[in-house]
């Protein structure tokens, strides 16, 4: 590389670099640093930034005992609070499934992932951890050597644009979908995706949740969800348009349309407040096959993206990264590398049963799109399917074992 006056280049060495500072990042970086492997995290927003942006908020009981395993679950005990049941409101009246009580009798835990993520930070920081904030990785040099490295470039104010190239033993790919992971992966590496045709306008309110559920309508003017997150901020969804600017409907529009499909007039008004966030949601399903390339190994949304139908994404991402801690611990530490041989057939077991259940959300709250969707056939299934998950035991049993479940 050329280096220009604005431009110097340094070298750095870490036996994993993990790239992004999300729950998969995050987790993986406390459970190698409390291990003794040497680890360092690459992340391309400020620490604000990190600790503010808004995610899901439903951990899986799973999720919560790997927390609780490694000492990670503080926070979320204090200010967590256990969920349990599903409201569903249809055109043929509204029910309730006590989930919690069904199946393998497990709850979620609502706990905003921007608290876990400033959890996750703060106890690896306060270990010693390394982490390299407003450092963009750029591309994995190298990944089938035996020493990959990793370029990157600091765009924190007043840097001089320095790029680092950092050398390491392996590489942990948690930056998402987008980031340098994927983008340097060999060409012709299989990507499974779908586009489910179906879009959400997802909302953040500055208002108390309504229900003491997880609201799920299902109205012909499209889908609705209600979703609790803290005692002031609830996290609402409806369905729009493919292409809608999210900042074209005004708060009152917003808010008249979910009581419209929440049926607001058969149960309660909404509590109204303001939209303190907004946003379009195309709603896709994307998968990357194998995980492991080389020495550069996917966790996280940079190995999957399930549609945000049923709180999959963080809950796959600490599982998937429990299994790579282990992985390459039993690598580094041991000289054993049979569980990172197994590392992507494992966590694709799970990534896939979590992909078919998203799928499933998908067709039960939503008419398929094109003009086919509102057919008699299709109403027909999607009622039928309701009215299973209203009047079967078994069914139900199975719904909460999947809704749960990792």
């Amino acid at each position: 590389m050329t280096e220009s006056q604005n431009t110097r280049t340094a070298r750095e060495k870490a036996d994993v670099v993990v790239l992004g500072a999300g729950p998969a990042g995050l987790t993986l970086a406390n459970l190698l640093h409390a291990r003794g492997i040497d680890c360092v995290v690459l992340e391309r927003a400020d620490r604000a930034h990190v600790e503010t942006r808004a995610r899901a908020g439903f951990l899986a009981a799973n999720t919560v005992r790997t927390l609780d395993r490694h000492g990670l679950a503080d926070g979320l005990h204090r200010r967590g609070q256990p969920h349990g049941t599903c409201e569903f409101r249809t055109d043929g009246g509204s029910f309730r499934l006590d989930y919690a009580g069904l199946g393998r009798r497990e709850a979620h835990t609502v706990y905003p992932q921007q608290d876990l993520v400033t959890d996750l930070l703060a106890h690896y920081l306060a270990a010693g951890g390394r982490i390299r904030f407003t450092t963009e990785a750029l591309t994995v040099h190298d990944a089938h050597g035996p020493r990959p490295t990793v370029a990157a470039r600091d765009t924190g104010a007043g840097t001089d644009g320095e790029t680092v190239h950092w050398q390491a033993r392996y590489v942990a790919g948690c930056d998402g979908r987008h980031g340098a992971a994927r983008r340097s992966l060999p060409p012709g590496t299989p990507r499974h995706h779908r586009d489910h045709g179906i879009s959400w306008l997802g909302l953040l309110a500055q208002a108390p949740p309504s229900l003491d559920a997880v609201g799920y309508a299902v109205h012909h003017r499209g889908f609705a969800g209600h979703m609790a997150r803290t005692p002031d901020v609830t996290r609402y969804y409806l369905q729009c348009e493919r292409g809608t600017d999210p900042h074209a409907w005004s708060d009152e529009r917003i808010w008249d349309e979910l009581d419209t499909r929440m049926r607001s007039a058969d149960h309660h008004p909404l509590h109204r407040g303001p939209i303190i966030q907004r946003t379009v949601i195309d709603l896709e399903s994307d998968v990357i096959q194998p995980l492991r390339h080389g020495s550069l190994l996917l966790a996280g949304d940079a190995a999957s993206l399930p549609a945000p139908a049923a709180a999959k994404g963080a809950n796959l991402a600490v599982l998937e990264t429990e299994l790579l801690a282990d992985a390459l611990t039993d690598t580094l530490a041991h000289g054993d590398t049979g569980a990172l041989d197994r590392y992507s057939r494992t966590s694709l077991t799970h990534i896939w049963r979590a992909q078919e259940f998203s799928h499933w959300m998908i067709q039960l709250l939503h008419a398929p799109p094109g003009p086919d969707g509102e057919s008699f056939f299709h109403e027909s299934m999607r009622r039928s399917r309701l009215d299973s998950l209203r009047t079967s035991r078994a069914f139900q049993d199975w719904f909460a074992e999947s809704y749960v479940g990792i």
